[in-house]
């Protein structure tokens, strides 16, 4: 995988036509985590390990950061009890309304022998690493940390142009009219990490185990445990569009 930060950032207008018509069917597209087809995919450790550069779990040595976050999702662990929504808006200083969010809970409705159920399923920036939203972004206002691989905002260089957020394969970006900026979740890089935390916030005030973050790289976390471990079965949002995500799904 080329990296990112030291490619030139090419724009959504200067993509071949049959690419920009794909970043913005990846963007407009209804992208609802439980709608069926290839939105989800079943993968499990085994299949998903390799030493080729596609592989869903990254292995070692294949990205240069000095520590690799991400997060996995124990999906049928969650209540929507929106105590990660609260502590995420109150850290992060997310505002309420005009469709700003940095992470989210959907829902579906189930029938199981005959009783209707509930299922929810967080959501936030996949951290991609091979972001759709870097490449195209005209300003190089948004990149891959160097130190982290966590997708980044610069907002001084922001022109407000959403290009980013038709680019993005999960919606997960949002335009702040506070900032006059794009804005997304930053896995709390410059809230609570900064402050040598070692969970997000959202993470942090999860009651029910759901949200496990931590460096992918470190042999001694609970997040590489859970990716490397045989038995579990690992899966990603929207393998088909290529971006490689750092936030990783499964049933605890």
């Amino acid at each position: 995988v080329k990296d990112l930060e030291k490619e030139q950032n090419e724009g959504i207008d200067t993509l071949p036509s049959d690419e920009r018509r794909n970043f913005m069917k990846m963007g407009l597209a209804v992208t609802g985590v439980f709608l069926g087809g290839t939105v989800l995919s079943l993968t499990s450790v085994k299949t998903a390990k390799g030493g080729n550069t596609d592989s869903v779990i990254p292995v070692e040595g294949q990205y240069p950061y000095t520590k690799h976050y991400g997060m996995v999702m124990k999906q049928n662990n969650c209540i929507d009890c929106e105590k990660c929504l609260v502590a995420c808006r109150e850290t992060n200083h997310v505002p309420i309304g005009h469709g700003a969010w940095r992470t989210d809970i959907q829902e579906r409705l189930t029938t199981v022998d005959g009783v209707e159920k509930r299922e929810f399923r967080p959501i936030l920036c996949n951290h991609c690493n091979r972001p759709p939203c870097v490449r195209v972004c005209p300003t190089k206002a948004t990149y891959k940390d160097p130190e982290t691989g966590i997708v980044v905002m610069d907002y001084k260089k922001c022109i407000g142009c959403k290009t980013c957020m038709a680019a993005c394969p999960y919606n997960a970006r949002y335009f702040s009219h506070d900032k006059y900026a794009i804005d997304k979740c930053n896995f709390c890089l410059d809230t609570r990490l900064a402050a040598g935390e070692k969970e997000t916030a959202c993470a942090a005030a999860c009651p029910a185990d759901v949200r496990i973050f931590g460096d992918i790289k470190d042999t001694s976390t609970e997040i590489y445990k859970l990716l490397h471990e045989p038995d579990n079965k690992i899966w990603v949002l929207r393998p088909e569009c290529g971006a490689l995500p750092n936030v990783f799904y499964m049933n605890a």
